[in-house]
């Protein structure tokens, strides 16, 4: 297991779309590298595509997404650094866990076994079953467990939350931050439950319908949305840049 080296990701005027539907527009934004980054907004901003991209799980139509310098699409020396975790895919749904831990060993050169098989028990997943096999909530849990235990020197968490409840939540949240703090890397943490991961979150970015309408670090951000008597929460944020493109 190899030393992970957090990532620093640069992406310029990047535009997709899916026929006539623009689902990115000339998005420019940076990640610093060891950071927690929270990427932020409503259904249908963007975020996932733009998470895909990145992972390069899609070929980027205009614009460029640059890990470190280097570009990730058809470059396994790059995409091994680069996990994307969502709440399905990455596993190997009809086999056994054991499989999928298998090919995360040989896929992720910071792959930690021990780790893997510790958040397990925590999560109370079933180490004999297949993924298929599990209840929605313990399937999410598993998609969780690999991107912390790939320790990837960048990893995008994708609303890798769904299906788990309030308690299995919290648990992540507290492995992530713990991790990362003794293994540090870069997080890009995409949520709709905001008010549960803002404290987090170091810098944020904020998409709307394909737009990038803020970035910096998340306290700036919340500062630039408060009022004197009252600090904005990341949801603020999001319901008041939401209210300002609605109405422009």
């Amino acid at each position: 297991m190899t030393t992970t080296t957090p990532a620093g990701l640069e992406v310029r005027g990047l535009t997709h779309r899916f026929g006539a539907v623009a689902a990115l527009t000339d998005v420019t934004l940076t990640v610093r590298p060891g950071t927690i980054t929270g990427l932020v907004g409503r259904n249908g901003a963007g975020k996932t595509t733009l998470a895909a991209l990145v992972a390069a799980l899609r070929p980027v139509q205009a614009g460029s997404v640059l890990l470190d310098g280097a570009v990730p699409w058809e470059s396994p020396a790059v995409t091994s650094r680069i996990h994307l975790v969502r709440d399905k895919g990455g596993v190997v749904e009809d086999e056994r866990i054991r499989t999928t831990f298998a090919f995360a060993a040989m896929l992720r050169p910071h792959w930690d076994e021990d780790y893997a098989h510790a958040l397990l028990d925590r999560f109370e997943v079933p180490f004999r079953r297949k993924p298929q096999q599990l209840s929605t909530g313990k399937r999410s849990a598993l998609s969780a467990i690999l991107g912390l235990a790939s320790r990837s020197d960048l990893t995008i968490f994708d609303e890798v939350y769904l299906g788990m409840d309030a308690v299995a939540r919290r648990m992540f949240y507290d492995e992530l931050m713990a991790d990362y703090v003794a293994h540090p890397r870069t997080i890009i943490l995409s949520s709709h439950l905001l008010d549960e991961v803002e404290d987090l979150m170091e810098d944020v970015i904020v998409l709307d319908r394909g737009r990038v309408v803020a970035a910096g670090a998340a306290d700036d951000v919340r500062r630039h949305h408060s009022r004197p008597d009252r600090l904005a929460s990341l949801t603020d944020v999001l319901i008041a840049l939401s209210s300002e493109r609605s109405a422009s």
